[in-house]
């Protein structure tokens, strides 16, 4: 089969496309034929080594956390799945990838793909999804009449947010580019505000104090605290990015690091199905062109969320 590896950390070039042996799952393990593969920011990250000592890697590795696909085969004792089941799934971080024609998954971090979907479209939804729920509702508790700004509402994880928030009866602000202001919209958005300006201390922003303020967007130290002050006295600060200080007593923190989560993900599906959150996929690109996607993230030009397709 086909994959794209990596043998050893670097910038984009160490890509590869090349023929590889067809895994085989072992116990607990099932082979899953992808459909998609999708690009995420911590793709960059592991592939450049900036991650090494929190995931550690054995070379050549696959890149690709995010997979949507069909079961080819079971492993030993797997007796929850079907050769043949349409399934998505977030991998772990340290083994082999889904940037290629076939890739093992623990049989426990799988969930039904969505049936209302394109299967491929499906690889867009498992690590943002995951991301935006466990920020919001494992970390931040959000409930229903409070506020929250969305720093970066218009990217992957952003707009996920948005919409799990509104669910939730939240009233939601966020900042995004013009480009998102449509999407943002039909998600029920309740302001939408341009991207910050930092060079005006305080930091001033219609609505505040919120309840909650989610940064999904790299910050300094500084832009960090700014964001902080935003957030209303027993509030939360909560950052996918930048870390803030330690709690307060005026607010807590907390950082997101997420984590595979098969429950919650089929949770995500059903919703899906039900049309009360919607995929968004930004452009659809060929697996062949990996190293390219690499490339326009690291220079900031990616639309959005894009998937690979084998």
């Amino acid at each position: 089969m086909k994959a794209v590896r990596y043998h050893r950390y670097g910038d984009t070039d160490v890509l590869v496309r090349e023929e590889v042996s067809r895994p085989s799952p072992g116990a607990g393990e099932v082979l899953v034929k992808v459909a998609a593969s999708a690009f995420n920011p911590v793709d960059t990250a592991l592939r450049a080594g900036y991650l090494a000592e929190v995931f550690p890697t054995t070379f050549p590795r696959t890149p690709g956390i995010d997979v949507a696909g069909t079961v080819a085969e079971l492993g030993a004792g797997v007796s929850d799945w079907n050769v043949g089941d349409a399934v998505v799934a977030m991998l772990p971080m340290t083994g082999d990838g889904s940037a290629a024609e076939y890739v093992l998954a623990p049989a426990d971090a799988l969930a039904a793909a969505p049936h209302t979907t394109p299967l491929a479209d499906a690889a867009s939804l498992p690590v943002v999804g995951l991301t935006a729920w466990q920020a919001l509702f494992e970390h931040a508790e959000l409930k229903a009449g409070q506020t929250i700004l969305i720093n970066g509402a218009g990217s992957a994880v952003g707009g996920y947010a948005v919409q799990l928030a509104k669910r939730a009866g939240a009233i939601v602000t966020g900042t995004a580019g013009a480009r998102s202001a449509d999407r943002l919209r039909a998600y029920g958005i309740d302001r939408i505000l341009g991207h910050l300006d930092y060079s005006t201390r305080p930091l001033a922003v219609p609505g505040q104090p919120f309840d909650v303020v989610l940064d999904l967007v790299p910050t300094t130290p500084e832009e960090t605290a700014d964001l902080v002050a935003l957030t209303a006295d027993g509030g939360i600060f909560v950052s996918t990015t930048t870390p803030a200080a330690e709690d307060t007593d005026r607010v807590r923190t907390a950082r997101v690091f997420v984590r595979p989560d098969a429950a919650r993900l089929s949770e995500l599906v059903a919703a899906v199905d039900a049309g009360d959150l919607r995929l968004d996929v930004a452009d659809r690109r060929p697996l062949t062109e990996l190293a390219a996607v690499h490339a326009d993230a690291d220079a900031g030009r990616l639309p959005g969320k894009t998937i690979l397709i084998p």
